[in-house]
């Protein structure tokens, strides 16, 4: 930092298993990706491609090359993963893996009806591979999944093999954890964390609100996703309540 002030949170240090900020790349460019790196690589942790975007961008293997000529983990989103599996072509998306050297994966079944045992039999495979993050809950908004289910979800996914379990809300932030107003189901993530680390957790939590509420709850070291480009900076002063949101919250805690 460029200068001292006291009583700052003490944010975990990259490489990090906690504290971690997930961002969602919809499809920048490559002079993008490297203005991201320039400003923003010391405050997040892992690029995920959203959803099957990588199909369609003209240049994916010179983006991956600039995530990873600046050690940014990188990983295509959940989406792709079900647009193959849907279409009985788990194998292939394992060769797909292997032929753009990926050494991360999302696992996720929130666009298709996938049993959960044979949920759970694909992280196992695919965590031989790949370290793999695998998202709990559903991206229909009608579909509303009972606290007791998403621990039960959760915990056999970690079991599986998964290193981080990610809750769903999606790019819009309401769905999942979510109401449709974007307003956080409290009850659900009280739950959540009565039975599962939150250390393991990675909550998606897209709009500014909703990431001040995960920091006052878990404080400055609590793992968000699904983070804009533009909002790395922004949630990092969030965390450290050097922001309006968590000024006198740190402030007093500290």
């Amino acid at each position: 930092m460029h200068f001292h002030l006291d009583k700052i949170p003490e944010r975990s240090v990259k490489p990090r298993d906690v504290g971690l900020t997930m961002v969602m790349d919809k499809g920048l460019s490559l002079r993008e990706v490297e203005n991201l790196m320039e400003t923003s690589s010391d405050h997040f942790d892992i690029v995920k491609l959203g959803w099957a975007t990588s199909y369609v961008f003209p240049k994916l293997q010179e983006k991956l090359d600039l995530y990873r000529e600046a050690n940014m983990p990188v990983y295509f989103g959940g989406t792709l993963f079900e647009a193959f599996v849907i279409r009985n072509q788990f194998e292939d998306f394992r060769k797909l893996l292997d032929k753009f050297s990926m050494e991360f994966t999302e696992v996720s079944d929130g666009s298709i009806d996938l049993p959960h045992d044979e949920k759970c039999e694909l992280i196992k495979k695919l965590s031989k591979q790949v370290t793999v993050l695998s998202e709990v809950g559903s991206k229909d908004v009608d579909k509303i999944i009972p606290p007791y289910k998403w621990i039960q979800l959760m915990q056999s996914e970690l079991d599986a093999g998964a290193w981080k379990v990610i809750g769903e809300a999606r790019e819009g932030g309401n769905v999942g954890l979510f109401r449709g107003s974007g307003e956080v189901r409290s009850g659900l993530v009280d739950e959540i964390l009565t039975k599962i680390p939150f250390e393991k957790i990675i909550w998606e939590a897209p709009k500014k609100e909703q990431q001040v509420w995960f920091v006052k709850l878990l404080g400055a070291n609590v793992n968000l996703g699904n983070i804009a480009p533009h909002e790395v900076i922004p949630l990092e002063t969030i965390r450290l309540g050097l922001r309006g949101d968590t000024f006198d919250y740190f402030l007093q805690k500290l």
